[in-house]
């Protein structure tokens, strides 16, 4: 018996009412649904189904079991249908000799190379996609080269909430919300020498720090 195609990537979407198959392409996902092929075993069981409304429950019994058993294997019937639903989708489809996917041809075969684009990608859309790629490098090297804090004050204490009255400080020395001091002076107002944290008074002027 031949193998089957197609085996790896599709769908059953088959009912008791009949068969359809789903075919995707291996690379992209791109699929081709396959025409529906009506079971003869679920007609057959709608039939006694729809009996069994009319005359009584002597037939729902038989129609159920029917519908049960065509859910629950499929069959003869189901496989003839899945070779012949794999017939109808091969043509949409190219299957790759050196990886063995089955691709779609219109996104993600190489015609010129006579393989899938994951074996032999086409060179202009690697060129591209390489440009984009390394421009987006260099763009994130050159963010990285620029100083973006050159005016942010990081010998100052940061206090993120005012602990007065816990209103967002928004780096400001003092709170927007209550007035409170949020960052203690590091230099004095006198003679701008560098302050000691905790300091209460200038070491060289003596100035009184508030």
């Amino acid at each position: 018996m031949a193998l089957i195609a197609f085996t790896k990537n599709h769908d059953d979407l088959s009912t008791d009412m009949g068969y359809q198959f789903k075919f995707h392409c291996d690379k992209c996902g791109n699929g081709h649904m396959s025409s529906f092929i009506p079971s003869k075993l679920g007609t057959a069981g709608a039939l006694l189904r729809g009996a069994s409304q009319l005359l009584g429950g002597v037939f729902g019994s038989a129609g159920r079991t029917t519908y049960e058993i065509q859910r629950a294997v499929g069959g003869k019937e189901h496989d003839e249908a899945f070779r012949t639903a794999v017939e109808e989708a091969r043509p949409h489809f190219r299957q790759c000799s050196r990886c063995g996917q089955w691709v779609c041809p219109e996104v993600c075969w190489n015609a010129e190379r006579g393989l899938c684009e994951d074996c032999a990608p086409d060179v202009e859309e690697e060129r591209a996609s390489a440009q984009a790629s390394v421009l987006k490098d260099q763009i994130w090297d050159k963010a990285r080269r620029v100083d973006y804090a050159a005016d942010v004050d990081m010998t100052a204490k940061a206090v993120a909430f005012c602990p007065q009255c816990g209103a967002k400080t928004q780096g400001a020395k003092f709170c927007p919300g209550c007035g409170a001091r949020l960052q203690a002076a590091t230099e004095c107002s006198r003679c701008g020498a560098k302050l000691k944290e905790g300091a209460k008074f200038c070491a060289e002027c003596g100035q009184k720090l508030s």
